[in-house]
């Protein structure tokens, strides 16, 4: 390897580590502060609750890294520039394709990283960190499948949901199960679908059967629409479903194949999966972009504006991005063109700033 990139990539690395630590640590620091207390108050032990933040530092390195990247390439350009070791290459002929070689290289090493870390380990601690969470702090009494089968155990009940849509505050497939003292089963409420509105859950194609106390036998009931007072808000259904980021690229692609089987709407999910193998190329873009941004304009003299600008790109990356995939949810985007649009714009936008360059 020619000793310029290994000295670009030495460089790159080194200030990537460095922001990523540092922004990594902040965002701990205020998630820490921010929920001590609740670990406190339910009087969790402190190493879990070391364990919770720890299981959480994969998931917030995966979403750093792409800022990461595009910082450390803008401060090593700029310095390259400042110290007149740019002007140097050029002058002993080394093309700016040559020097941008190693840092799209690298670019393109760390979207690999970020879709491995993405599937092989972010899943996993995101899973145990939302479970100390649920359980350990928050007390749910809930049991969670792979299939978002969702069990919440009351004081004399239990609740089973076979699906639930978030976007649309609609379970599907609810089972509710009354029992007395002596864990008697006494009375059944299947419905085909719940609605939360108005503060509210109105059950639709609800068939009751409850259990006499004179005859002991069951009396079945029908009702086509059916106001039922559920202890259980949208939010605590949101919290404990499995969440994409909790899933790997096939157990996604897996659910989203049953429960359209079953009929159900996965459109969301399917902006997930997509987004699984989209968002990844972001350490690509940001590398070219930074670059383009670092080696456009007199650099020498503007090293914080430059930085000011790359870190604006990347706020402005991020807003736009979720702003396309809320379109998606809403089903006003293809999924695929919900979460590709932002970084075909964004991959232009590098290229451009590149051609541009001096």
């Amino acid at each position: 390897m020619p000793i310029i990139y290994r000295y670009i990539l030495k460089e790159i690395i080194k200030f990537s580590g460095i922001v990523l630590g540092v922004v990594t640590g902040i965002y701990l620091a205020v998630d820490f502060f921010e929920k001590i207390d609740n670990f406190l108050e339910a009087k969790v032990a402190i190493s879990k609750a070391f364990l919770f933040f720890i299981l959480k530092t994969p998931f917030i390195i995966a979403q750093v890294l792409p800022l990461a990247l595009l910082l450390a390439v803008l401060i090593v350009f700029c310095i390259m520039i400042k110290n007149n070791e740019m002007i140097a290459l050029k002058s002993g002929g080394v093309s700016l394709f040559y020097i941008l070689k190693p840092v799209l290289l690298l670019g393109l090493f760390f979207t690999l990283f970020l879709f491995i870390i993405s599937e092989v380990v972010v899943p996993v601690t995101t899973e145990r960190a939302n479970r100390i969470w649920l359980t350990d702090v928050k007390k749910k009494n809930t049991l969670l499948s792979k299939e978002k089968n969702v069990w919440i155990k009351g004081v004399s009940s239990i609740t089973h949901i076979k699906y639930y849509d978030p976007a649309i505050n609609t379970a599907f497939g609810i089972t509710i199960h009354n029992f007395d003292e002596n864990f008697r089963l006494i009375k059944r409420i299947d419905a085909k679908k719940g609605l939360f509105k108005e503060d509210k859950w109105f059950f639709y194609d609800v068939l009751e059967q409850n259990l006499t106390e004179k005859d002991k036998k069951r009396r079945i009931k029908f009702s086509a629409e059916k106001e039922k007072m559920l202890n259980l808000m949208p939010e605590d259904l949101k919290q404990v479903i499995k969440k994409s980021e909790e899933m790997s690229f096939l157990e996604l692609f897996a659910y989203i194949n049953k429960i359209e089987e079953e009929g159900y709407d996965a459109e969301k999910y399917r902006v997930d999966l997509y987004a699984k193998i989209a968002f990844p190329f972001v350490c690509f873009i940001m590398c070219l972009t930074g670059s383009g941004i670092a080696l456009k304009g007199d650099a020498k003299e503007a090293m914080p504006v430059k930085i000011a600008i790359g870190i604006g790109t990347a706020f402005l990356y991020w807003v736009f991005y979720s702003f396309c995939v809320s379109l998606g949810y809403g089903r006003m985007l293809p999924p695929v063109i919900a979460v590709c649009i932002t970084n075909i714009i964004f991959l232009c936008l590098g290229g451009y700033l590149l051609l541009n360059a001096d």
